[in-house]
């Protein structure tokens, strides 16, 4: 079976940003709100966090279940993983993910200052300076056979897309205007060129966009 690179529940603002301006360990999508952009995903069932019983069932539901469905890896953008910018000041602190990350398999963080690898609970992060294309060979032999998620954030989806490494992506537009931050996109239909799309809507506000390789 073909390995993929996939997006999977990348949610952007409906002016096409994925965080905000101004990113902080306190704030780590900046002067956007998490909860008021991910909330189609927080109230579904399949939330991994919740802990009362409920939630909702439908089309969110079923994209939040099938968010760890056969993959092997996951590539993030260091801004994802923390939020220092420029060499280690030590290598202490291990990210913004808590002793039990939601990745549950090997992650490679984008880095042009490496650091030894570790392992929180069943997740391994390891350290690379390299170009999207190497980087995904890595995350490929690691992944061993599964498909490889593309975390984010929207910088590093689109230096992958700009190497043309993506194959599949479903983005979740949220009814939340930024008006400025870290940009996925002016339009979707900047990716048409490259992928067919189909929209749809959801009763929770949200719109998922479905991209796969033309």
């Amino acid at each position: 079976m073909e390995q993929l690179l996939r997006v999977q529940n990348f949610t952007v603002s409906s002016d096409g940003f994925g965080a905000g301006e101004h990113q902080s360990l306190e704030r780590p999508f900046g002067h956007a709100n998490p909860m008021e952009l991910m909330s189609w995903a927080v109230a579904t069932a399949s939330w991994p966090n919740r802990t009362k019983p409920g939630g909702s069932r439908g089309l969110d539901d079923y994209f939040t279940r099938d968010f760890a469905h056969n993959i092997g890896a996951e590539i993030m953008g260091r801004n994802k993983f923390g939020p220092q910018r420029g060499p280690w000041p030590d290598h202490e602190w291990q990210g913004w993910w808590g002793a039990e990350p939601p990745f549950h398999t090997p992650v490679f963080v984008m880095t042009h200052h490496e650091r030894p690898s570790f392992t929180l609970s069943d997740t391994t992060f390891h350290f690379v300076d390299a170009d999207p294309a190497a980087a995904l060979r890595q995350a490929r032999a690691a992944a061993q056979g599964k498909h490889v998620r593309l975390g984010g954030g929207a910088t590093t989806i689109r230096e992958f897309l700009d190497a043309d490494l993506v194959d599949t992506l479903h983005v979740a537009v949220s009814p939340v205007e930024l008006g400025s931050g870290v940009r996925l996109w002016k339009s979707p239909d900047e990716l048409l060129d490259r992928f067919h799309l189909d929209v749809v809507p959801s009763p929770s506000g949200v719109t998922h966009h479905l991209f796969w390789r033309r």
